[in-house]
């Protein structure tokens, strides 16, 4: 059974501590109940409990399972799709408080792991902004340009500035940061509890009621209510459509390898291809000759692509030609990104409804984008002014997005012609081992699965969310859904939303659809 988001596995997984959650086996009630217990949530949950909050936290798994557990630990003030692009939707002073709120973040980690003695590594480090072979200079000089305009101190080089790093012209940032991602998120799960919050695990949300006051109904027929409700589960399982049409889902991938001890230098390192490639090195691994050295990128649309063993060689050879000294690779995982039209998260009230809140959209900044989520949603719940309300508020519409609006929504579309394709094999005996495939049988699409073993799983290959067709994904062994993300293990389970109810039975997929639309209650 896979435990995770997936069947492979990052470093941080292998981490001891871990603080123990209950199980709600009753009614509960509380000020604020937080539905996801990852950077997000756990950060949203910290911070109103300081106010003195009587929080809840509820998952269907054990506290960072998902893709908090997958991240590579960037803590970054520059955002990922670059100040001339936010710049371009946002206005100047739009960039200046994405810098601004994101550095903010990074403090605020940085306070938290002091103030509760969380032993996760934090560490500040400069960051490179490298330029890419094949890409135009004009745009590394035009992202120098906006960073300045809104008053990042930024250094321009026509070379590395840093010894043990190759590279041609380049951007310095100041004051990043990098953790060990599950080591903070147990610290601050401990805080959280110590200031009286609550956390529960085995509790799969199934619907969210506003309301005064709001419910959440979760398995086994047991209900929390509480005044607000967050719902901070990386994609959101509140809404059909709302938010689903502003974000797409993509798998990023990473690969960990070995290099002799001092010949990385301490940076966080990014380039501006498209898709990009990230790194930055993890010290201290208890061993007196090697440190792990991480890279990232490659990125595909989630359910659109099942090629990560090109992915995860097109990583090793950029990593070779970076790092030199790099050695065997030891780690090779995956995770989800959701990228929303402007890249920045969706974070605030939800819309159309008074007591539920969002955050969602983490665009690869999901260790910042989650610490904000926890300053502005608590300031919005508590009744304080906030200064990023609406440049991070889940209805706005920036103008400047609607040709991507049109593009992704259109690529969304173009997914459910697989209803009318055949199958990917005439038959499941044609499945081999550790593999599956989408098997037609008359009207009905199976997602036909063959263990290591020999066991056959077979279940409905339409997606509970919206209907489209699930897709084989080899590397994490699951069920991903190409229309909006939604990622199912092999026994059907939901490992990633928008969906919150399981792939049906084979025999039994002609009810899916009015299942997805019953298990919500809250859409705008």
């Amino acid at each position: 059974m896979i435990d995770e988001s997936g069947a492979s596995r990052s470093p941080w997984m292998a981490r001891n501590g871990a603080v123990r959650s209950e199980t709600l086996s009753n009614d509960a009630d509380a000020d604020v109940c937080v539905i996801g217990a990852g950077i997000s949530g756990l950060s949203v949950a910290y911070s109103l409990a300081r106010e003195g909050r009587s929080v809840i936290v509820v998952d269907d798994g054990a506290i960072g399972r998902g893709d908090t557990s997958r991240t590579t630990a960037h803590l970054s003030s520059v955002i990922d799709d670059g100040f001339a692009s936010i710049e371009k939707l946002h206005g100047v002073e739009g960039a200046r408080g994405v810098y601004r709120s994101h550095a903010a973040a990074i403090d605020r980690i940085e306070a938290i792991a002091r103030e509760n003695s969380i032993d996760c590594g934090f560490q500040r480090v400069d960051g490179i902004l490298a330029q890419a072979d094949g890409v135009s200079p004009d745009a590394l000089r035009a992202e120098f340009a906006a960073a300045t305009r809104a008053g990042i101190a930024v250094e321009q080089f026509a070379s590395s500035p840093i010894e043990g790093l190759a590279l041609g012209a380049c951007l310095r940032f100041a004051d990043q940061a990098q953790m060990h991602p599950l080591r903070y998120l147990d610290g601050l799960a401990a805080a959280f509890v110590r200031l009286g919050g609550r956390l529960y695990s085995d509790a799969h949300v199934l619907a969210v009621l506003d309301g005064e006051p709001a419910r959440v109904e979760v398995n086994g027929g047991r209900t929390v209510t509480a005044r607000s409700v967050v719902v901070a589960t990386n994609s959101p399982v509140t809404t059909l459509f709302a938010m689903h049409t502003k974000q797409s889902a993509y798998r990023t991938f990473v690969i960990g390898a070995a290099c002799p001890r001092g010949s990385v230098p301490q940076v966080l390192l990014w380039d501006n291809a498209s898709p990009y490639h990230y790194a930055r090195l993890v010290p201290g691994r208890g061993l007196e000759t090697a440190e792990l050295l991480i890279v990232g990128g490659e990125d595909h649309k989630t359910g659109q692509a099942d090629d990560a063993e090109q992915r995860y060689a097109g990583l090793e050879t950029w990593m070779r030609r970076q790092f030199p000294l790099a050695r065997q690779v030891e780690f090779r995982w995956s995770g989800q990104v959701l990228e929303t039209l402007d890249g920045l998260a969706y974070i605030g009230r939800e819309p159309g409804t008074e007591h539920v809140y969002l955050a969602t959209g983490d665009s690869g900044m999901g260790m910042t984008h989650g610490t904000i989520a926890g300053m502005l949603i608590t300031d919005l719940i508590v009744g304080r002014e906030n200064p990023w309300k609406d440049l991070y508020a889940p209805d706005r519409k920036p103008l400047g997005a609607a040709r991507e609006f049109v593009r992704e929504n259109l690529n969304v579309a173009a997914q459910f012609v697989d209803l009318v394709k055949p199958g990917q094999v005439a038959s499941a005996d044609e499945i081999p081992r550790g593999s599956g495939a989408i098997v037609r049988r008359g009207i009905h699409l199976v997602a036909a699965h063959r263990d290591d073993d020999g066991s056959m799983h077979e279940l409905s290959a339409i997606c509970t969310h919206l209907g489209g067709v699930v897709h084989w994904n080899s590397a994490e062994r699951s069920w991903d859904c190409p229309c909006h993300g939604t990622r199912y293990a092999i026994d059907g389970r939901v490992l990633n939303g928008p969906a919150s109810q399981p792939l049906a039975d084979a025999q039994h997929d002609d009810t899916v659809s009015a299942n997805a639309v019953s298990a919500r209650s809250v859409d705008a």
